[in-house]
């Protein structure tokens, strides 16, 4: 079941992702002849939607990086608590996506979050792909703030199969989300459009329970194929782990 939940996305990714939606080795050229005519493009929120490659392309390509605002920390929580119905946290999340939360941004969540708005705050999801390992001063911070009582920590991982266009060796860094557990609550989760997806997945989840992973495993089949797959994902058992299967 859903919960309320604020997003912060944040800008800047060391992924592109250029073949979602694509076949295999395919690049996406939607997004040349955006940034060809970006002057047509007056704010982040003027930018058309793509089908293919990256759906956050705004947030990943640097040539946007001018349409996005430039917020302090204190600006991001005004907006915060007029976006919430009690103007205070209650019952909402707040979900940190990119981008790539976890890159240089690291260094300013703890202004942000040690913000007075913020106090009552008690559950915060990273999106991540799972490349960027925490920073020893931002680990400890995380550390910290999830053990105090009532309030929770989780990391998504969206961790990218060679379907995305990025290479498995960059990809796929069990060390890094296993250092995730050492601190929060955290779950893959694998963008599936063909049986050689569902494949790739088998062999990812087999590499994170190598190194130790001990969280859950997500399946999404995603757009036209989620039909198609969908008995072929219940039947995959990734290995011999268990499996949940997210058909959104």
């Amino acid at each position: 079941m859903g919960v309320p939940s604020v997003f912060l996305r944040t800008f800047g990714c060391n992924f592109r992702c250029p073949s979602f939606g694509l076949h295999h080795n395919e690049k996406t050229t939607e997004v040349l002849p955006i940034i060809q005519n970006i002057t047509n493009y007056k704010s982040y929120n003027d930018l058309p939607l793509v089908k293919s490659g990256c759906d956050s392309y705004a947030a990943v390509y640097p040539e946007f990086k001018d349409l996005s605002p430039m917020l302090t920390s204190e600006a991001i929580t005004d907006r915060i608590m007029e976006i919430i119905p009690h103007n205070e946290w209650k019952d909402e999340h707040l979900v940190i996506t990119g981008g790539e939360p976890l890159l240089g941004w690291q260094r300013a969540y703890p202004d942000l979050l040690n913000n007075s708005k913020m106090k009552s705050l008690k559950e915060i999801t990273f999106e991540t792909n799972g490349t960027q390992k925490l920073t020893p001063e931002f680990k400890s911070y995380l550390t910290k703030w999830n053990r105090e009582v009532g309030k929770e920590l989780t990391f998504s991982v969206s961790a990218k199969l060679p379907a995305s266009g990025e290479k498995w060796e960059e990809a796929i860094l069990p060390e890094v989300v296993c250092e995730y557990e050492e601190v929060g609550t955290v779950y893959l989760k694998f963008v599936v459009a063909t049986e050689a997806d569902i494949a790739d997945a088998e062999c990812a989840v087999g590499a994170f329970r190598s190194a130790g992973f001990k969280g859950p495993c997500i399946l999404d089949a995603s757009g036209r194929s989620r039909k198609c797959l969908q008995f072929k994902c219940k039947k995959c058992s990734i290995g011999s782990y268990e499996t949940w299967l997210a058909l959104q």
